[in-house]
């Protein structure tokens, strides 16, 4: 058992989710979403601050977050079907971690082949309106990602657990993985390249790195 873990917000697509999301509510509300996500992402201020004041502001639809599903699917990166289809081929089990909702994440997720998918719910009432998420899933707060991956790791006793993402969140990680790369094709973050054993650009440089 080899674990390789993905992030998904401009690492398996272009797109930052909760952004997305946050467009639907207009330019002001985006403005103040992109900035929060920015801001947590390059490491200035720790994910909890912003993770539930983000979806306050947002209200998202039941509807928005399917619409957001389908746009994930539109941003693909483009290298990541044959890459994670070779990646399973030489005894690696993908597994994508996220701070990014769970609903939207999975038609990408089907797409790509990835079972797993270790990311947060959100809940609606019957007509589809934001009553809240699971503000217990360790991905909403700053060192939640290493703390899932040590849960990870205790379930599948991996022999090398390898980590791909593009932010500050993701490197938090490195500890705990035997391998963590950072992801520049769409946003290059400046601590996260500073930090990484490894930098890429494209996934297809990824299987390269894991042989």
């Amino acid at each position: 058992m080899k674990l390789v873990i993905f992030d998904c917000d401009s690492t398996l697509s272009a797109i930052e989710g909760v952004d997305e999301l946050a467009r639907v509510r207009g330019p002001e509300v985006f403005e103040k979403s992109e900035a929060m996500t920015n801001a947590a992402m390059e490491g200035k201020i720790r994910v909890e601050d912003v993770f539930g004041a983000r979806l306050k502001i947002i209200q998202p639809h039941r509807d928005d977050v399917a619409k957001v599903g389908q746009l994930y699917l539109d941003t693909i990166e483009p290298d990541a079907v044959a890459v994670i289809a070779d990646l399973k081929n030489t005894g690696w089990t993908p597994i994508i971690l996220s701070g990014g909702f769970r609903q939207a994440i999975q038609p990408l997720a089907k797409h790509l082949g990835i079972e797993r998918i270790e990311a947060v719910d959100l809940f609606f009432d019957a007509a589809g309106n934001y009553t809240g998420f699971d503000e217990q899933f360790p991905t909403t707060r700053s060192g939640g990602k290493p703390a899932r991956i040590a849960d990870l790791k205790k379930a599948y006793a991996p022999v090398r657990t390898v980590m791909i993402g593009d932010g500050a969140s993701d490197l938090e990680a490195k500890p705990v993985v035997d391998l963590f790369v950072g992801f520049g094709r769409y946003l290059e973050r400046p601590k996260v390249k500073a930090g990484s054993q490894a930098f890429i650009y494209r996934l297809a440089d990824l299987p390269a790195l894991l042989t």
